[in-house]
């Protein structure tokens, strides 16, 4: 054949099938069958606000339920849908489990609470995290911050999740960040700033070094899904160093593997969704008091 010539690929079924599947969103292609539906999106700001604050709420209490509260600390932030340079956050001292949609608190990018329940601070350490997390990542709608039992330990090492499992994966290359520049409690702007440029422009998931994690995502139900999803990671990559110390090889996802994993497993919407089920029981346990 010539360099002028041409040559027709008879295309057979396993071709199709591939082309096919190269054409199908994610969710679509885990999806057997009817293909679950996109992020909700409602018709008002004021329908989407409330939508987002239940959501939140749902949110603290599966943190609850798998014992990531730890006093005052940890705490979720969500910027409002109408006024994108304020966000909505939790009150100072209340318990995960008990929160509702309205005790949440509004407050803009000074801190001045300016909207919501007023009657209780925010976490200062907090808003110092979250504000310099939402000014750095104006893609970042909802972000998470918790001191779970396995996110602390492994955050001692100040060393990223290897890629030991596919939830690991989920947080392949540069979606995943460590923060080794701890400084104490968070409560100066610029403590909360080298965390937010730490995160990096793609990062999901960071673990604070001596700390705890950090997760973000476009809706409040794909972040609290990460924040679960890496304390597992912290737990089965300390069980794996355990193994190690005592003899066991541990065996990595090939990068390729853990690459296509990523790519095929980490958009938005099925984020969105793997987080669904844990929100969908505690609003199920909740009897609906979350949204009072």
């Amino acid at each position: 054949m010539t360099s002028t010539q041409t040559q027709t690929v008879q295309k057979g079924p396993a071709t199709e099938v591939a082309d096919t599947r190269q054409q199908k969103t994610p969710l679509q292609l885990i999806s057997q069958g009817v293909s679950l539906p996109g992020i909700p999106r409602h018709p008002t700001f004021a329908a989407q606000r409330k939508w987002i604050l239940e959501q939140m709420a749902l949110a603290f209490r599966v943190f609850a339920r798998k014992d990531y509260t730890d006093g005052m600390a940890g705490h979720i932030s969500v910027r409002d849908p109408e006024n994108p340079h304020t966000f909505w956050t939790n009150p100072l001292a209340v318990h995960f489990g008990i929160l509702k949609a309205s005790d949440m608190i509004l407050v803009n990018y000074e801190g001045v609470p300016i909207g919501g329940n007023m009657s209780l601070p925010a976490n200062a350490a907090g808003f110092f995290i979250h504000s310099a997390v939402h000014k750095a990542r104006p893609d970042v709608d909802a972000a998470c911050h918790t001191h779970s039992p396995h996110g602390m330990a492994w955050s001692a090492f100040g060393r990223p999740l290897e890629m030991l499992t596919q939830d690991a994966a989920y947080l392949y290359g540069d979606a995943q960040a460590v923060y080794k520049d701890f400084g104490g409690v968070v409560l100066t702007e610029e403590e909360g700033n080298k965390i937010g440029d730490a995160l990096g422009a793609k990062g999901k998931g960071m673990i604070l070094q001596n700390h705890g994690l950090l997760t973000v995502g476009s809706t409040v139900s794909e972040a609290c899904f990460l924040m679960t999803l890496m304390e597992r990671a912290c737990q089965c990559q300390l069980l794996a160093e355990a193994a190690e110390a005592n003899g066991l090889k541990k065996v990595y996802i090939p990068e390729e593997s853990a690459r296509y994993t990523f790519e095929n497993s980490s958009d938005a919407e099925t984020l969105y969704w793997e987080g669904q089920p844990d929100l969908q029981f505690e609003e199920y346990m909740s009897k609906g008091e979350h949204r009072e």
